[in-house]
């Protein structure tokens, strides 16, 4: 704890007064009374006054806690981190998590040691007061609502029952690894685990629904950025606040959502076997969890009972006492996004029309209106309800009463890694398939999913066991990663089915229809539809193409993951569809979803490994797809102006990368000169493709990056390509020091083609500027550098006007504005106006120069070597004094044609100096003079030269 402990003193010792009353006596009493539960109880019950009255100075409470090692050093860097990073909101949030899961014993002490704050904070001296003088009441009610969740014999003995059922039901995981010994692993659930993420606002739940390359590597920087601030991490155990802390008897309704195989359904069955053994959710008597896919097999109109005694038999004598105590039932709904029943929150005629009322768990209605009914707390009021969904669906629940939103995150850091190390036997695999997973940004992008590692393990498995495997064939891109998912599924199973192609066709047009009409779940009837006899899944081959559930009404079928559904529609229609029609098919899925597996299939890089099976790729197809994508290309770069264009653009930029022809890139972008995402948020891997777009082509001179929130990882991608660019914009992105090094090293390249640089507001400081600096020293074709925006103090200027001093600089336009430039700062930059021959414009605005700092720049004016042709100077400080000082050094230099000195503090004193130099200057042609102190005659003045100075454009 060197960070805490060597500041020296006693801090709690330190806000104490002697001269202070002793700490809050009855506070003091009521700690020393409370049990360990009853304490918690109280931490709940108070938390959102505590997290308030702390937060004003929890980066002191925080370092007290550590110092009397109640903290670890580390959690005394997370708050301190997150209050930095975030708010001191969430950074008192984030403390008071980390005191309830502390052991009994350090929560009371931790308590004690607030105590004696008290002091220090004002708003913690009311809430102890007031503790002080409720609590013991609220012990005594806090025992009666535990008694009351009592329950009688037989209904514990059905409760007991009904929990060794659930433990034994959710105790294992089962993995399907297919081409391994085990054909399925078995895992302890303990092993498996979700984190969840707080989602404030319905904008934020709004989330990118096909994620395959929406987050990768900058997934760990969203979560780190974001966590900080608006979101907080939470624990499956705070989906529900406390009953005991809660004086709502109406219950409560949570969502939880994520995407596709992100493992909504785990973390279900990890809170359904966390209560059942008694860890979680003890204010609940009874859990009762069901599947929407399952519920979509109910046709007819059942009851609540009837749901219930389906799967729970046992239940049947007494669920009529359960319904005595609604609080303590919860129902978790699982994958909203599968329910085929039609259902609408925002409905009102759901509460007034008889037909859609199910106000009683005997009422007989459809499955709908009783999943509405518990959700709006109309049917048993009180219980609560947890509803797991993908984002697709969330829009529906709106309208819900939901009062706490959770996002599933997964694979974090290390965990990717670990997750190879668990899936392979032979650790010497596992290391090779990591590290290839690792080096491809691609497939890297895939890892945070779960889903995605089984897929990537499986696939590339073979390519380090199997010693005819060619190491050059390992998969690059998405379509060729696929390809060989089924390509070693086709192997597996070639001489048990004879009509291999057409089986996997069928199956590929029951995909597609899936896709088409949103449904992710096929029945026996889906597949009879299809020519698919359930009994075929005895084979083995459809086992690993899709996976069967059985339950209690019916058996359902899905594939392994979404994306392996719409791989394998995209390879049936490439197959079957006529080469006519392959374009609207192509149009079909860009508008909807993602034409990116059709795309890839064009390339025989990804496809010649399923020739074997499969019979050649028709080459008309082929064809079509290749001129489509070209075509597409041409029509989203004239729509580029709107977000959606460029969102469209971008999309195709990927169908040419899964394409991999390097040919019909350079066709494709062979005209183009500029391209622009402004605005458009960008991913590292959304960097890598654009990066592949660029590379091949020479024609790009202008290339708009401006605010796509890139960070350096996504620069790093980039980098390859940066240098080909001649005006390359990356203003308004967190760059910061190491990203501007990168663009240093394209500066340095031989090849450099950049003129014209955008690093506005990139987070460059003073540190990183060195490398910058030494980059254009060396560099002979920058004309144009634009740095406005960044900390770079005077000593970051000083190294940029080194710079400019050397005579390989060719710099002719210089930002600087708002940049922390002083008055001691501006003299190397002035000397570099002397000897600098290319300097023609230099913005240096809205930094504290004064008059002092604009007088050394006078004094360069003056200097006859000096060609200045545009100078800013707004917002610099500039008074009447400096402004008759630099009309006198400017009406010598003769080179100046326009100047800005708007947001300044001249006044009439300085018209007779400002008309001197407009009178005598006769180059000047434009002057921006608005937003000083100028009266209105003064003002009148300055626009009276405008008729000695015919062309003269004035802005007063």
């Amino acid at each position: 704890m060197a960070d805490v402990a060597d500041q020296g003193g006693d801090p709690v010792a330190s806000t104490t007064s002697t001269d202070d009353a002793p700490p809050i006596s009855s506070m003091t009493e009521l700690l020393e009374r409370c049990d360990d539960s009853q304490l918690l109880d109280l931490t709940n019950h108070y938390r959102q006054r505590l997290e308030e009255a702390i937060q004003e100075a929890v980066e002191n409470v925080v370092f007290v806690l550590a110092y009397e090692r109640y903290f670890s050093e580390q959690e005394y860097k997370q708050v301190i981190k997150r209050t930095k990073r975030g708010s001191c909101a969430a950074g008192s949030r984030l403390l008071l998590n980390l005191v309830t899961e502390k052991e009994p014993r350090v929560r009371n002490l931790i308590w004690k040691c607030f105590v004696k704050m008290h002091h220090l904070l004002p708003k913690l001296e009311e809430l102890l007061k007031a503790m002080g003088e409720e609590g013991s009441d609220l012990i005594e009610s806090f025992k009666a609502m535990k008694a009351s969740l009592e329950i009688s014999a037989h209904l514990k003995d059905v409760q007991q029952k009904h929990k060794e059922t659930l433990r034994a039901q959710t105790e294992t995981l089962s993995v399907n690894t297919i081409l391994m010994k085990e054909k399925v692993r078995v895992f302890q659930l303990l092993d498996r685990y979700a984190e969840l993420t707080i989602i404030s606002t319905v904008r934020d739940r709004t989330l990118v629904e096909h994620e395959l390359l929406a987050r990768g590597r900058d997934h760990e920087e969203w979560r780190e950025e974001h966590l900080g601030g608006e979101f907080e991490k939470i624990r499956t155990d705070q989906l529900f606040q406390n009953i005991l802390a809660s004086k709502s008897k109406s219950g409560s309704s949570s969502a939880a959502a994520g995407v596709p195989g992100i493992g909504e359904t785990t973390m279900v069955q990890k809170i359904v076997h966390d209560w059942a053994t008694g860890k979680i959710f003890q204010q609940f008597q009874f859990v009762f969890s069901f599947k929407f896919r399952d519920l979509n097999m109910i046709k007819d109109r059942v009851t609540l009972r009837e749901l219930i005694l389906d799967q729970y038999p046992y239940f049947k004598n007494i669920l009529g006492e359960v319904w005595k105590n609604p609080e303590g039932v919860l129902f978790i709904l699982d994958g909203l996004d599968e329910f085929k029943g039609g259902i609408d929150f925002a409905d009102s005629r759901r509460d007034t029309e008889p037909k859609h009322q199910c106000p009683d768990p005997e009422w007989w209605c459809e499955v709908s209106d009783i999943v509405y009914s518990l959700i709006q707390h109309k049917l048993l009021p009180g219980c609560s309800v947890l509803v797991t969904t993908r984002p697709i669906a969330l829009h529906l629940l709106e309208k819900a009463e939901i009062s706490v939103w959770a996002e599933i995150l997964r694979f974090v850091g290390e965990e990717r890694k670990e997750y190879f190390t668990r899936y392979f036997e032979d650790q010497t695999v596992a290391a090779a398939v990591f590290k290839h997973v690792k080096e491809n940004e691609i497939l890297y992008t895939m890892s945070y999913n779960p889903s995605y590692c089984w897929i990537l393990g499986l696939t590339l498995g073979p390519f380090f066991t199997q010693t005819h495997r060619d190491p050059q064939r390992v998969p690059k891109t998405i379509t060729q990663l696929y390809c060989y998912f089924i390509y070693n599924i086709l192997k597996n199973h070639s001489r048990e089915i004879e009509n291999l192609r057409e089986v996997l066709l069928r199956v590929g047009q029951m995909a597609f229809t899936g896709v088409a009409e949103k449904n992710i779940v096929f029945t026996d009837g889906d597949l009879i539809k299809y020519n698919l006899q359930p009994s075929q899944f005895l084979s083995g081959f459809l086992m690993e193409l899709l996976e069967r559930e059985d339950s209690a009404r019916s058996v359902v079928y899905t594939f392994p993951h979404l994306t392996i559904q719409e791989f394998v529609a995209a390879l049936a229609q490439f197959l079957t569809v006529d080469p006519g029609n392959i374009v609207k098919l192509l149009s079909e899925a860009h508008s909807m979803t993602d034409g990116r597996f059709v795309a890839g299939l064009s390339s025989p890089w990804a496809t010649w490994i399923l020739e074997e099976f499969l019979g050649p790729f028709p080459n008309e197809t082929i064809c079509r797809v290749i001129d489509w994508v070209k075509e597409e290309f041409q029509r989203q770069i004239r729509n580029a102006g709107s977000m959606f264009g460029k969102r469209r653009l971008l999309n195709t930029l990927h169908y040419l990368f899964e394409s991999q022809n390097p040919g019909l890139a350079q066709q494709t972008l062979g005209s183009v000169e500029t391209l622009s995402f402004r605005g458009l948020g960008l991913t590292p891997i959304d960097c890598a493709i654009l990066s592949h777009a660029i590379r091949p082509c020479d024609t790009i001179k202008h290339l708009d990056l401006w605010n796509c929130r890139i960070q350096c990882e996504g620069l790093q991608r980039l980098g390859p390509a940066l240098h080909k660019c001649q005006h390359l914009g990356l203003g308004v992105n967190d760059l910061g020091d190491s990203g501007v090094k990168l663009v240093s090293a394209a500066l340095r390249n031989p090849r450099c083609q950049i003129q014209i640089l955008g690093l506005n507001s990139v987070g460059l400081t003073d540190s990183g500027v060195q490398d910058l600096a030494s980059a254009l020293s060396t560099n002979h074709s920058l004309t144009g550098l634009y740095l406005c925006g960044n900390k770079l103090g005077d000593s970051g200027v000083k190294l940029v006007s080194a710079a400019l001093r050397n005579p390989h600089c060719k710099i002719q336009i210089l930002g600087l504005q708002t940049v922390s430039l002083t008055d001691s700062g501006v003299e190397d930059l002035a000397s570099a106006l002397i000897t600098n021959p290319s300097l023609r414009e230099l913005k240096i605005g809205n930094n504290a120069l004064g008059d002092s700092g604009v007088k050394l720049m006078s004094t360069a004016l003056r200097n006859p070597d000096c060609k200045i042709q545009r100078l800013e100077l707004p917002a610099v400080g500039l008074t009447d004094s400096g402004a008759e000082d630099l009309a006198s050094a400017l009406s010598t230099n003769p080179s100046l044609t326009e100047l800005e000195l708007i947001h300044n503090s001249l006044t009439d004193r300085s018209v007779p100096a400002l008309r001197r130099l407009l009178l005598t200057h006769p180059s000047l042609e434009r002057i921006w003079l608005r937003a000083n102190g100028f009266s209105a005659s003064g003002e009148k003045e300055l626009r009276s030269l405008q008729e000695s100075r015919p062309g003269l454009i004035m802005d007063v």
